[in-house]
């Protein structure tokens, strides 16, 4: 008897696409034609609870705006390195300087992330970024996705998101560290290098992954 496919299969398999590309779900959406909440964790149930299936339309749009093949969806959707993915939380770098997203060691927290499968990763607390704007470029562009772990030790010449104690979150490359100062270079010549005194950081965490 043909095994059934299930709804989670579906989604995974779309996660993965998108992942693929270097793009969060959402990402894929836009680039698809499609509304960006297309693709998003709520519109994969009803509002009475039930599974819900993506339509065909938007697969469809999903697969001609990657360029993939419906075999290579469909091996998406039954390989078992599925399992392997990883789903790492996701929010906008707009965002990252909000409250309520991180705690004091600089851990994801609480509502309003997307998720993004990301199969490459060991540290349970890692997250994605998604960059907005033009401040980052050349290294980053608008719509790439950074995948930023808390765990990982950080070195000289890594590049690292920082937030400070005031709010500030900043993408940059870590020049120095000392018991007293963070030197840090801008990824983009238009803009500063920083000097923070060790005591306005609240967190610095290293970037192990990005889309390019």
């Amino acid at each position: 008897m043909a095994a059934m496919l299930t709804h989670a299969q579906i989604w995974n398999a779309l996660d993965r696409l998108a992942a693929r590309a270097g793009l969060s779900p959402s990402a894929l959406a836009k680039r698809a034609g499609l509304d960006p909440t297309t693709f998003n964790k709520s519109k994969r149930v009803t509002p009475d609870g039930r599974a819900r299936w993506p339509s065909t339309e938007s697969v469809a749009k999903a697969l001609a705006a990657t360029g993939t093949h419906i075999e290579a969806f469909m091996k998406l959707i039954t390989d078992n390195a599925a399992a392997a993915a990883q789903a790492v939380p996701l929010i906008g770098f707009a965002e990252a300087g909000a409250g309520g997203y991180f705690d004091d060691g600089g851990f994801p927290v609480g509502k309003g992330w997307d998720e993004i499968a990301f199969p490459a990763v060991n540290d349970e607390h890692a997250y994605a970024l998604e960059i907005s704007g033009s401040s980052m470029e050349p290294a980053y562009r608008k719509g790439d996705v950074i995948v930023v772990s808390p765990a990982a030790p950080i070195r000289r010449g890594d590049r690292v998101v920082v937030k400070t104690k005031k709010g500030e979150v900043m993408v940059k490359q870590l020049t120095r560290r000392t018991s007293k100062t963070i030197e840090l270079q801008s990824l983009n010549a238009d803009h500063p290098d920083r000097t923070l005194p060790t005591s306005n950081v609240l967190w610095i965490a290293r970037i192990v992954w990005a889309s390019q």
